[in-house]
């Protein structure tokens, strides 16, 4: 039976890669400092081995990788306003914590790493869709901190032989993912305000396009990622290879909940790029990947699951 740990377990993607693990009777520790990352997202996931702490402390890392087959590195502070307001404590958390677990990781032999990556690396590069060979052009601290992450998972394939992959993550979203929080996802935001009768803001024009990805598909290629014989020392976009505006994501929401608010169009944010579709090419060919989850039943049920969690 191989052994994971997930970074960030506790978090939004986190939780869900626990989850599915331990359905498959996994062993899984997860480690998480809960500045992000919430207890309750564990809640009703069994045999869950937590650890509370901060992988920018050696020690901690060290700990945490003891005894594992695989590492799931999901630990991160994931939100370019907010690195826009603090890139230290941004720093911190995205780049100090993920060398100390790829110096664990290196130490205690584990098998392979898959790093959380970030469309954001790409940029606002012109050219569409983003494929991984492309110059990327980091617009925030955030995005800088990502991409100087997974440069050093490629390094330490070349120069030490620990097995990495970097799945590189666009606009992800699905249950767990907290509404309350300003840095919170669109769609998360979006989905709270309808539901409440709410007006939600719209940073710009509403014409920018992300690939909105649901949580599961990410799930299966991460996990896929753990073991594709040839995908080590790979940067590898996960994602539906579509894109839709922040405003055909609002009127598709709108319809699907059955709210009759309009948005508020606000400045836009610092950071932000304006267009992002991936090219899953790479991923089909390296990892096997297809997308099982549409985007219209990836809003379904997240709209659900944001209801039942009101209700309780």
């Amino acid at each position: 039976m191989p052994s994971y740990l997930v970074t960030g377990g506790a978090g939004f993607i986190g939780s869900h890669l626990t989850a599915t693990l331990a359905a498959r009777g996994d062993r899984v520790r997860v480690v998480d400092s809960l500045i992000t990352g919430k207890r309750r997202n564990l809640d009703g996931i069994p045999g869950v081995e937590f650890v509370e702490g901060d992988l920018a402390d050696l020690d901690v890392a060290r700990r945490a990788v003891q005894g594992v087959d695989f590492v799931l590195h999901q630990a991160a502070i994931p939100s370019v306003p907010r690195s826009v307001q603090d890139p230290i404590a941004s720093n911190r958390a995205n780049i100090d914590a993920s060398l100390n677990v790829l110096v664990a990781a290196r130490d205690a032999g584990v098998k392979r790493l898959v790093y959380a990556g970030s469309s954001s690396a790409y940029g606002n590069t012109p050219t569409l869709p983003k494929q991984e060979d492309m110059p990327t052009g980091p617009l925030s601290p955030y995005a800088l901190q990502k991409l100087v992450a997974e440069q050093y998972c490629t390094m330490f394939t070349a120069l030490y032989g620990l097995e990495t992959v970097t799945i590189r993550y666009f606009n992800v979203f699905g249950p767990r993912q907290d509404p309350s929080s300003p840095y919170s996802g669109v769609i998360s935001l979006f989905i709270s305000a309808l539901v409440e009768g709410r007006r939600p803001t719209i940073h710009g024009d509403g014409e920018q396009t992300r690939d909105f990805t649901y949580v599961a598909n990410v799930v299966d290629g991460v996990l896929r990622a753990c073991v594709a014989p040839k995908a080590s020392g790979h940067v590898i976009n996960v994602a539906t290879g579509g894109r839709i505006s922040l405003n055909e994501l609002f009127r598709t929401l709108r319809g699907l909940i059955g709210a009759k608010v309009e948005p508020i169009y606000d400045e836009p944010r610092a950071g932000d790029v304006r267009d992002s579709q991936a090219d899953i090419t790479r991923a089909r060919t390296l990892l096997g990947y297809e997308p099982i989850v549409s985007f219209e039943d990836g809003l379904k049920q997240t709209i659900e699951w944001y209801r039942e969690s009101q209700s309780r």
